[in-house]
């Protein structure tokens, strides 16, 4: 009997095996996660400075694929009706006080949004990680009491200007996010960025950031909040959302 049982634990390893996902793996089920085709969402951005100093931007933005999304504030009243739209590697800034549509492009998109922890590029992100990154599954350690994957993401060789150029990652084995990320440099030493997601949410079957934490290192404030207070996933956005002359709408 005991050799029996021997013989049955024995052949089950290679299934046990199998079903440890490879860094590959993690990836695409992060951004199965993550990636939205089209989306609709209320959010808030809480800036505080290094005095302790809050500010709440409320923004309402509209998505659809990996490189075209529009964002629109709607408080405090001094930013009311401020623009952003991503068409590809553009982004237009529309600032009604000035009634003033400007290109933003290159690395003025790594320059802070309204004084944030977030670039832009952070701002309007929906890429897939897969399609930037290679990927090394480093470990596993537990954080904010969730057992997580440690990666540690590489740009591939022909992703081009690539903002971070390796990320240090802990992905929540079973929700598939990923709840803390150290953003690097190319020289892989230089720490540009930490972020944290601070609580999830269910929307339909997935599991969806509600609550993110952005510190860029190199500014002296104590960081940034950003809220997801409402989303809608897979909505129909009309085609005219996503053009200049809808900045001045």
């Amino acid at each position: 009997m005991r050799n029996l049982l021997s013989i049955i634990f024995m052949g089950a390893i290679p299934s046990i095996l199998l079903a440890q996902p490879d860094a590959v793996e993690i990836l695409r089920r992060i951004d199965k996660q993550m990636f939205t085709e089209t989306a609709e969402a209320t959010s808030s951005m809480i800036i505080t400075n290094r005095r302790g100093r809050e500010t709440k931007i409320t923004s309402r933005s509209w998505t659809k694929g990996e490189n075209t999304s529009l964002v629109e504030y709607l408080s405090p009243a001094r930013e009311k009706g401020v623009k952003m739209l991503r068409l590809e590697d553009v982004l237009w800034m529309y600032t009604p006080q000035a009634d003033r549509v400007i290109q933003i492009s290159g690395h003025m998109l790594r320059q802070s949004v309204s004084g944030s922890d977030l670039s832009y590029e952070d701002m309007v992100d929906n890429g897939k990680l897969l399609d930037v990154y290679d990927a090394a599954l480093v470990g596993e350690e537990v954080f904010m009491d969730r057992p997580c994957y440690v990666l540690r993401l590489r740009a591939k060789n022909d992703a081009e200007d690539v903002t971070y150029a390796q990320r240090k990652i802990w992905v929540d084995k079973e929700r598939y996010l990923p709840l803390k990320e150290e953003r690097y440099a190319k020289n892989g030493t230089t720490l540009l960025k930490n972020f944290e997601i601070r609580s999830v949410m269910k929307v339909g079957d997935r599991w969806y950031p509600r609550e993110m934490y952005f510190k860029d290192v190199l500014a002296n404030g104590q960081g940034t909040r950003y809220v997801i207070e409402d989303i809608k996933i897979g909505v129909d956005i009309p085609d005219h959302i996503f053009t200049k002359a809808s900045l001045r709408d």
